[in-house]
């Protein structure tokens, strides 16, 4: 086996994710404003692609040991390529019918978009649920570390992204932009093709698939998956947002944001490991979250560039560590279980940004803004509020900002050379107040986060401290 390849090509496909990710969160003002979505709908769009990117972990991760990783990697390759062609579709649809049948046209263009993304992110969950017992298995001495390496993929792609969506976005169509994902697609294929791939961890030590699930048994494993369900929420729910929120906030520089908080990310990834040998994973996670939490009240409270960029900086050194950290604990306290826990963990975190983090911070986004702009101008609000109600888990409904009339007006407030007219400016403020409203309520959820990592880190102080169970490999038969 060739490790180094192996690691370079699992980090490709992490890449293509992160790529992904960056370009449909450049493109949702542009789909808001050319089909008529509002921000409930574009967020569940994008919670659609994580829904299945964690449904497809857990399902994958029940059969990697009996079929092994390449044939799942292959599949991937292919389902990256009918997704362009699905979320492509959209616009044709769209065109096809909004002359005879504009409510047909609207409801075509958000089903094509929707299973465009599920389909993305099913080929993501494939690839999520191999690379990471893979690179566990490849370097089990320093996990961790390499996971972290592993996961800085994920930023590295949402960097090329970004600033392929800031130079093309707007300029030429936005299907071009979305395929060129295809490129590192085609380049992880062709490196794992021929290449030898090892068995997992808990397979090479003979434990059984049964084994495997009564891991999930342990109260710690359990209370693990509920942080990371919180870990999905905050980094990946605020992410899908974070430019489109920031456009709100500054004007067209939402994209810049995501920019700089994925540099920070891509470098200081490759430092988790000397971190995590002075202060433990959990006291880095406890760190992390303790900053996030300051960093996203703060992205809610400022409004200048500066103090932007600061807070941006807080919340970027924040996320960093929190997935392939958590990623590395649990293959460390849990290593019988394989690729099932390690799938389960990655699984929750995608379902929760999915169902919770996607929907949940746009239907936050319609909720304060409406409120604020019913409350400030009532009149203006009449005239763009969306015909429908959303709804977000056991919170009122809500009428957001129709975003086919409030959407022209958030892409001519980036041009600060342009005077609003008043109800204009109305709109504006509504989104803004609305945008960073989210930010600051979002932050309870780090804060809980902080909480039950301090609780790990007090529990393993008391038995003795924090330490990696190591598996012995079966003896030959």
């Amino acid at each position: 086996m060739n490790n180094t390849k192996l690691l370079i090509a699992s980090f490709l496909t992490i890449f293509v994710a992160g790529f992904g990710f960056a370009v449909r969160g450049g493109l949702l003002l542009e789909w808001g404003s050319e089909f008529g979505f509002t921000q409930t709908e574009l967020g569940q769009i994008t919670g659609g692609g994580f829904v299945g990117f964690g449904l497809v972990i857990l399902i994958a991760s029940l059969f990697l040991d009996r079929f092994g990783y390449k044939p799942f990697l292959l599949l991937a390759g292919a389902l990256h390529v009918l997704s362009v062609i699905v979320t492509v579709a959209a616009t044709f649809v769209y065109s096809g019918a909004i002359d005879t049948n504009p409510d047909v046209a609207r409801a075509g263009a958000y089903l094509c978009l929707f299973w465009g993304v599920f389909i993305f992110a099913i080929a993501n969950g494939i690839c999520e649920a191999v690379v990471n017992p893979l690179v566990a298995t490849l370097y089990r001495d320093e996990k961790t570390h390499y996971l972290n390496i592993l996961h800085a993929g994920w930023p590295g792609g949402i960097i090329i992204g970004a600033l392929l969506g800031v130079a093309m976005i707007g300029r030429v169509h936005w299907e071009i932009v979305l395929a060129l994902y295809l490129v590192p697609t085609l380049i992880y294929v062709l490196m794992m093709v021929g290449e030898r791939f090892p068995m997992s961890e808990a397979t090479a030590a003979g434990v059984r698939f049964g084994e495997m699930i009564r891991e999930f048994a342990a109260p710690m494993m359990i209370f693990l998956l509920v942080l990371h369900v919180c870990v999905g929420y905050v980094e990946l729910g605020t992410d899908s947002w974070i430019a489109n929120i920031m456009d709100t906030v500054l004007g067209g520089v939402g994209l810049f944001i995501l920019l700089y908080t994925a540099l920070l990310m891509f470098v200081l990834r490759f430092f988790a490991g000397p971190i995590v040998h002075r202060i433990n994973p959990l006291g880095l996670l406890f760190a992390s979250s303790v900053l996030a939490v300051i960093g996203l009240y703060a992205l809610g409270s400022f409004a200048t560039a500066v103090t932007v960029m600061v807070a941006a900086t807080i919340y970027g050194v924040g996320k960093t560590f929190f997935w392939p950290t958590m990623l590395g604990v649990v293959s460390e306290r849990f290593p019988r279980g394989g690729a099932l826990t390690l799938g389960a963990v990655g699984g929750v975190g995608m379902l929760s940004a999915g169902l919770l983090g996607g929907p949940g911070i746009g239907y936050l986004q319609d909720r304060y803004a409406s409120e604020h702009l019913q409350a400030n101008a009532p009149a203006v609000y009449e005239e763009y509020r969306a015909e429908g109600t959303n709804r977000f888990l056991f919170f009122p409904a809500v009428q957001g900002l129709d975003g086919s009339r409030a959407g022209p007006v958030m892409e001519k407030a980036k041009d600060f050379s342009i005077v609003l007219t008043p109800d204009e400016q109305a709109v504006r403020d509504a989104s803004f107040y609305g945008g960073q409203s989210a930010l600051k309520a979002t932050a309870v959820v780090p804060a809980f986060m902080a909480l039950g990592f301090l609780f790990l880190i007090v529990h393993f102080r008391r038995s003795g401290g924090y330490r990696q169970i190591v598996l012995s490999p079966a003896p030959d038969p």
